[in-house]
């Protein structure tokens, strides 16, 4: 688990697909064709937007990956990944068709893209499938587990299961 390259997935607004769980799946056969493979994912869980819960609601999961990325070629590639699924970054945290972010990348902390990443520990639709998966994950930062953190989140608290 020290080893452990997280993705974590979201969108709120299907693009050319039937739903967004449609759009998510599509990303998950993205993510194998840009170099990585999922070794565990979570269920979609599903949370009202944030910050502003009039937007439409969102689907988040969380993946375990083996890549031979670094930190800086992962964000790159999920980036492209991004924008082929339509994604534009016109505003923080407005609705969008796809967002991956890369929550860990091993222990690795502060190399090239900020990793892990600053506010995952802080959103339950984050912990909560990322505790589904691997509850003794610990954050290279603060030492606590995905069980651990997933208690403490403080955003998204209507995050659950589908």
């Amino acid at each position: 688990m020290d080893e452990a390259v997280i993705i974590g997935l979201g969108s709120s607004m299907p693009g050319h697909y039937a739903s967004v769980e449609a759009l998510l799946e599509a990303a998950l056969e993205a993510l194998h064709a840009a170099g990585f493979t999922v070794v565990q994912r979570s269920r979609w869980w599903r949370s009202a937007s944030w910050p502003d819960p009039s937007n439409p609601p969102y689907l988040n999961g969380v993946v375990l990956v083996d890549t031979a990325h670094s930190p800086k070629e992962a964000l790159e590639a999920l980036h492209e990944i991004e924008a082929r699924f339509g994604r534009e970054r016109r505003e923080p945290n407005a609705p969008r068709s796809l967002d991956l972010d890369l929550i860990a990348h091993g222990r690795r902390v502060g190399e090239g893209p900020q990793t892990p990443h600053p506010r995952a520990h802080e959103r339950r639709f984050v912990m909560g499938p990322l505790a589904e998966i691997a509850p003794d994950w610990r954050h290279p930062d603060l030492g606590r587990t995905a069980a651990q953190l997933l208690e403490t989140a403080s955003v998204g608290l209507d995050a659950t299961p589908t």
